[in-house]
Order: structure tokens, then C-alpha cells, then sequence
């Protein structure tokens, strides 16, 4: 099924319904929920995912794992995805937030030959068989470190959406708090009370975010000299700790060797 919409045979008496969609670039999904778990892999572009816990990129190649009922939000850059909808009782293994992994060959081949099943397609024959397969494959799944968590409470909220959306480095610790008319110490406790994290590393780590969103249309060294680091290298390094891959790894085709499996970055 192609650029059909998920209501149009949501009713349908399948567990799995494999659906692929064409985005234009920039196109934004705005916030919505499904009833079935939803498995969204990019094809191509980069995605960024963001629910009331957090935000996740997706760069080509991976997938996240969507829990049912979960509102959720889509920026898509450029993307072609294969989607899966899928009856909760049949994945109760399913994470219960969003988990972003890499796709292999055998789970990239499968989505691409699910997603042009017809509406009705014969889940006792050789469809269902791919199908099946592709729901052992998503078993085996571990996450990528490809996220980072979101206040649910404001001005927090929307000053973390804010520099995702666009990571300065003129912003400071000061900056946020003024903004928040709050003194930076209080500011500092109650930014790390709701993200674990203190304001300057939860920057950091935003910043190498939107590396990954930028890398696929430019170079390691341009992306380096926009987030503000000293040298490529001094990038790569601080990008393959926070992600357990250096950034050619998120650049190169699918396939070329396993997944990283650092912590999820939540």
C-alpha cells in the first residue's frame, strides 16, 4: 500500500497493515495518535519524532517504534517511509515510549517488499510469511542513542523545542534564565529536576542532534564549523561519544556492520 491513508483501511480485519508514504521536504505531521503500534522507517531523509518525553532523529536507515496511543509530532526532511500499523495484541512486546533502531538488510528488504501488499493482501500465504518474518526481525531491535528528553512544563518545554529547532551557540545558561526570569541557580535546579540533565549538557547534546539532521547534505567539516566545535575531529569525537558511531557511520549506506547499542540518551 502507497501514500493511502491509515483511516481509509484502519477497519480492516489485519493485524499488520504495511503502509509507504511520499513526504514533500520540510513537510511537518502534526501532532496525532494512532490506535496501532506504529513501526516508521525512513527510506530516505531524516526525521525527527517528538512526544510529551522527549524528541528522537531518525536518520535514514533506522526506524522508531511508535507505542499505540502516544501522541506524537513528525518533521520530515526529505523522506520516503515504510510504515507498519499493527494491532496492539499482537505485538505485546512492544516498547512503551519511542525507541529508535537501525533497520539490516533483511528487515529493510522485507518492509520494502510489505509496502507494496495490497489492502487485502493473503495473511495465510507468502505475504503473511513476509510479514511474520518481519515481526521476528522487529524483535531482535535494540535502541539507538538518538534521543534526548523534553520538559513536559513550561517555559522549559519551549525552550528546549525552540533550540532544537535551531541550536545558537550565542545561548547561555544566562540567556535561558533571564528568558525564564528566574536566577540561573534556580533556573539550573528545576532544568535538571524535569531532564536529568543540566542546561549546558542537555545543549550539547541537541547540538549533535541537529549534526545528525544536517550530515546528509553536508560535509563533517561544515557541520563542525556551524555547531561551533574546534576542528572536524574534535566533532567526530564528541559525536561518537554521545552515539556510539561517528558521523560517517549515519552517512554510509545500510548494512555495512551492526548497530551501535549505547544507552537510549533519555
Amino acid at each position: 500500500m502507497h501514500n493511502i491513508c491509515l483511516d481509509d483501511v484502519d477497519h480492516l480485519p489485519i493485524d499488520v497493515l504495511p503502509i509507504g508514504t511520499d513526504y514533500p521536504p520540510a513537510h511537518r505531521l502534526p501532532r496525532h495518535t494512532h490506535r496501532r503500534a506504529q513501526l516508521l522507517y525512513g527510506a530516505s531523509g531524516v526525521m525527527q519524532v517528538e512526544t510529551d518525553d522527549g524528541s528522537w532523529t531518525v536518520p535514514t536507515d533506522r526506524a522508531v517504534l511508535i507505542p499505540p496511543g502516544v501522541a506524537h509530532e513528525v518533521l520530515m526532511d526529505g523522506v520516503t517511509t515504510w510504515s507498519m500499523y499493527i494491532e496492539p495484541d499482537a505485538v505485546p512486546w512492544w516498547p512503551n515510549q519511542c525507541m529508535v533502531a537501525e533497520i539490516g538488510p533483511l528487515l529493510r528488504e522485507l518492509l520494502r517488499a510489505a509496502n507494496e501488499f495490497s489492502p487485502d493482501y493473503d495473511v495465510a500465504g507468502r505475504d503473511g510469511a513476509v510479514i511474520d518474518l518481519a515481526l521476528h526481525e522487529l524483535r531482535r531491535l535494540t535502541p539507538t542513542a538518538l534521543a534526548i528528553s523534553l520538559p513536559r512544563d513550561e517555559p522549559f518545554r519551549s525552550l528546549c523545542r525552540d533550540y532544537l529547532a535551531s541550536p545558537g551557540l550565542a545561548v547561555t545558561n544566562e540567556t535561558w534564565a533571564q528568558a525564564a526570569k528566574q536566577s540561573p541557580r534556580t533556573f539550573d535546579r528545576h532544568f535538571r529536576a524535569r531532564t536529568g540533565s543540566s542546561p549546558a549538557a542537555w545543549r550539547a547534546r541537541a547540538r549533535l542532534l541537529a549534526g545528525l539532521r544536517q550530515l546528509p547534505a553536508s560535509t563533517v567539516t561544515d557541520v563542525a564549523a556551524r555547531l561551533g566545535y574546534a576542528s572536524p575531529a574534535a566533532f567526530t569525537a564528541a559525536f561518537t561519544r554521545a552515539f556510539g558511531a561517528p558521523p560517517s557511520r549515519f552517512v554510509s549506506r545500510a548494512g555495512s556492520g551492526p548497530p551501535p547499542t549505547p544507552d537510549t540518551g533519555l
